[in-house]
């Protein structure tokens, strides 16, 4: 049955980092922010132009999420953060194996669900955050993820406990977040204003995005 919390649910962030970028070309944990970004805070716009799409992400997380942990590729150089740096065992193994990872670090810490997000989400906001926790605390379900015509599995709430799931699935060979959805509890939340939700994937793809919304 369905459980109805009026408190606040406590969050752990878990930021994907360790990307391979194919189609961006470069890293882009370290891509530059070109000057404020459309729906920052004044933290993260303290070093206007000089600031990692990696710093952006983690401080807005931050603001909902302790701890964040950022899931980074072995070797993989980031800038000092306010997180703990999680390494993958080897690089491009996917976003899957990334997951479990981090929610089996933020499980040692004591969390029991964790927002996770991909590093590439430079409008990211602290109230798509709280839509989707508010819809967790509601719901007993293990994972809560925004809708808006399609899936988007990595900026939603998962419980910490799915790590075993996970490791199940890729001792099966599974390598898409899709298998984990499609096999546990999953509820969607509609979201009307998807701006939040957009990924990059090329230099264009920034810009584009962090042109004032008219």
């Amino acid at each position: 049955m369905a459980r109805i919390s009026t408190q606040p649910i406590a969050l752990a962030g878990v930021v994907l980092a360790g990307g391979a970028s194919r189609r961006m070309g470069r890293d882009k944990a370290t891509l530059p922010l070109p000057g404020p970004v459309p729906g920052s805070t004044a933290a993260t716009n303290e070093r206007p132009g000089t600031i990692t799409m990696v710093e952006h992400v983690v401080g807005v997380a931050g603001q909902r999420c302790k701890p964040v942990f950022v899931v980074a590729a072995p070797g993989q150089r980031l800038p000092t953060l306010p997180a703990q740096v999680v390494r993958d065992e080897a690089r491009g193994l996917g976003p899957l194996i990334a997951t479990g990872r981090g929610l089996r670090a933020a499980a040692e810490a004591g969390a029991t669900h964790a927002f996770v997000c991909a590093v590439d989400m430079p409008l990211l906001t602290t109230d798509l955050i709280d839509e989707l926790a508010n819809r967790a605390a509601q719901v007993d379900a293990d994972v809560v993820l925004p809708w808006d015509g399609r899936d988007h599995y990595l900026a939603a709430v998962y419980r910490t406990e799915l790590t075993e799931r996970i490791d199940a699935l890729v001792a099966a060979g599974e390598r898409a977040m899709r298998a984990l959805v499609d096999s546990v509890d999953a509820q969607r939340v509609v979201v009307s204003d998807s701006r939040a939700l957009a990924n990059v994937n090329s230099a264009d793809d920034l810009n584009t995005l962090l042109q004032p919304s008219r």
